[in-house]
């Protein structure tokens, strides 16, 4: 099956794929910062409530639209003949840390509901370091997109 009639869509297709990204990655890099702020109230609390309301609305309003419509228009791209070789060993290292950070997403998804239930039994620390995270897999997908190594 041929996907020529995507190729001159392909700059288009570039440009929201980057847009859903950038969108993706500011939810990735905030969501950790919250719980580490929803740590040190009170569970039950006022303040507690509020960060339960910011934590649903950027995971669901933000981050998981955002995440989709990245793989929706990533798979666009790849689909474009002549956009990757398929031999190359940057695109799988890429590939491979979209991946994780998808994991991490859902990974973000579940300690969302444990503080929404009250049940978060994860030290402050422990969100602290997450947070560092996408930062991590961003650095290495923009450097195997960009540098090829």
């Amino acid at each position: 099956m041929t996907f020529a009639f995507l190729a001159p869509l392909y700059r288009w297709d570039l440009a929201f794929h980057v847009m859903s990204i950038i969108a993706w990655m500011a939810a990735l890099f905030y969501l950790p910062r919250l719980y580490v702020y929803h740590c040190q109230v009170a569970p039950g609390s006022l303040e507690s409530a509020r960060f339960k309301v910011m934590e649903r609305r950027l995971l669901k309003q933000i981050a998981t639209p955002a995440m989709i419509s990245s793989w929706l228009f990533g798979i666009l791209l790849i689909l474009t003949p002549g956009a990757i070789s398929w031999s190359a060993p940057w695109w799988w290292v890429k590939f491979t840390c979209v991946i994780l950070m998808s994991g991490f997403h859902g990974a973000m998804s579940k300690w969302r509901r444990n503080f929404l239930n009250d049940q978060n039994v994860k030290p402050e620390r422990f969100y602290r370091i997450a947070n560092e995270v996408p930062t991590i897999l961003m650095v290495i997908i923009v450097i195997m997109v960009f540098v090829q190594p």
